[in-house]
């Protein structure tokens, strides 16, 4: 049975050591600000690009890796002989995932047998895709087998975001079916989870109350048989490490990850976003 390599994007957000333990691959998207281009992958930290982000210059812009940033990732895998399992930030989001079915489909076209490169579109984002990429990793066996592993947590995976605003949604063209809360609401604190595409779930008209709701998802989760959780944020560690204190005394645990949202997700949420989930560690598996 030939080794299978885990491939994504760098929109997972998994801390570097977590990505570098369990041998991720990433392909790179891509910010534009300030008069430059550059691959996230290349920034050592986002203080420079939220900092900026909040200057209220022009609103920056992302890029999708190309069709070549995938085969460059791809080709030296197949050739040592590995299969590739390759998940990504969700098809309604972004065109990454279909970059990858190109790539896919252009190494087929060399005469790469189909069995040995998948394609997994995650409907999700930031860390959800990373969960994925995890279980994958964690799962024996061989393509097949990682594959379902992927997909077992995904059908388990709930992922609630708070973000500050949803001006920068509106202007970055994420918004999904939350925009029929733009106009009066762009005052509140919407509460959103991403299911293809960002989709609304409550709207709350404090940040005191959006940390309380994402408090009770996760006791939720932990009331529905969750054992672990993460957390992510965008630009706002302190509130998130408050945030990862409450989970602590929900979970008597850490958090599997407590990490930091880049430049290519933040440019669409702004800074101050919140995130969190409850796992199975059954299903997650060692991070």
């Amino acid at each position: 049975m030939p080794p299978v390599s885990l491939v994504t994007d760098t929109t997972q957000y998994l801390p570097r050591e977590v990505i570098e333990r369990h041998s991720i691959h990433l392909v790179s998207l891509y910010v534009n600000w300030n008069g430059r281009t550059d691959r996230e992958a290349d920034l050592p930290d986002y203080d420079a690009f939220y900092d900026y982000l909040r200057s209220g210059a022009d609103l920056p812009s992302t890029s999708q890796p190309s069709v070549g940033d995938f085969l460059a990732v791809y080709e030296p895998l197949i050739e040592r002989g590995d299969d590739i399992l390759s998940i990504h930030l969700s098809g309604g989001i972004s065109g990454t995932v279909h970059a990858a079915e190109q790539a896919r489909q252009a190494l087929l076209e060399q005469g790469v047998d189909e069995h040995r490169i998948a394609v997994i579109d995650s409907r999700s984002g930031c860390a959800g895709h990373g969960f994925m990429a995890l279980a994958a990793a964690n799962a024996p066996g061989g393509l097949a087998k990682k594959a379902a592993a992927a997909h077992a947590l995904r059908e388990d995976l709930q992922l609630l975001v708070a973000v500050d605003t949803l001006e920068f949604l509106r202007r970055g063209g994420r918004i999904g079916a939350a925009r029929a809360w733009i106009g009066a609401t762009l005052k509140v604190k919407p509460i959103l989870t991403i299911e293809g595409e960002m989709q609304p779930v409550e709207r709350v008209r404090t940040s005191a109350r959006a940390f309380e709701r994402l408090i009770e998802h996760l006791r939720q989760r932990k009331e529905d048989g969750c054992d672990a959780f993460g957390v992510q944020h965008t630009s706002a560690p302190e509130v998130a490490e408050r945030l990862a204190e409450r989970g602590r005394e929900i979970y008597g645990a850490d958090p599997v990850i407590l990490s930091e949202i880049g430049p290519v997700i933040g440019t669409h949420t702004g800074p101050g976003l919140l995130g969190v989930a409850g796992l199975r560690s059954e299903l997650l598996g060692t991070v």
